[in-house]
């Protein structure tokens, strides 16, 4: 039986789906002008850029892609080249998020339409996107990548959250503060 190399991705998923849920859930509130926090979109910022892109999508980006690359699937048109146009898309609505969120935290009017936008481009893209790679890509990864590799992948995962050993328990314990606030 094949060591599995992609179910600690699965597993991140999970909490950034709840992140995504918590920025539908706020953003609806928001639309209806019943939700003004705008620290919340800086903290779901601070999340998706240390949570989900620096220490999941770098496992994805630099150790799981990198490993199909070696194993004959090709960079470039393929799952590989369309899940970084992904990841590239989310980056810049998450600029946008922030942008807009720091204006409002300064005052500036007229930025919860422009948090909406792109807070729902966001959740839109990123729920496509894990489910993209839930049921293609790491699948297809399990099939194709040889055993002998596998060690290593999980190898480079552990060093790289090793850089980091706090950052899964803070995020972990943000989420779960934010859901309790959104169920009182």
């Amino acid at each position: 039986m094949k060591t599995d190399v992609t179910q600690v991705m699965v597993v991140e998923h999970q909490l950034i789906l709840r992140m995504i849920a918590l920025v539908e859930h706020n953003t609806l509130l928001l639309e209806q002008g019943k939700f003004r926090n705008w620290q919340f979109y800086l903290d779901a910022v601070d999340f998706i850029r240390n949570y989900a892109d620096r220490f999941h999508h770098a496992k994805e980006e630099d150790v799981l892609f990198v490993e199909l690359i070696k194993n004959g699937m090709p960079e470039k048109q393929s799952p590989i080249e369309a899940m970084q146009i992904e990841h590239d898309q989310g980056r810049a609505h998450v600029r946008a998020i922030e942008d807009a969120a720091q204006k409002a935290v300064d005052g500036v009017l007229g930025q919860a339409t422009i948090i909406a936008e792109h807070a729902k481009g966001y959740a839109a893209l990123l729920r496509g996107h894990i489910d993209k790679e839930d049921t293609i890509l790491y699948p297809l990864a399990e099939r194709v990548l040889p055993e002998t590799v596998r060690e290593r992948m999980l190898d480079a995962y552990a060093t790289a959250a090793a850089k980091t050993p706090e950052l899964e328990q803070r995020y972990v314990q943000m989420v779960e503060g934010y859901e309790r606030q959104a169920a009182a």
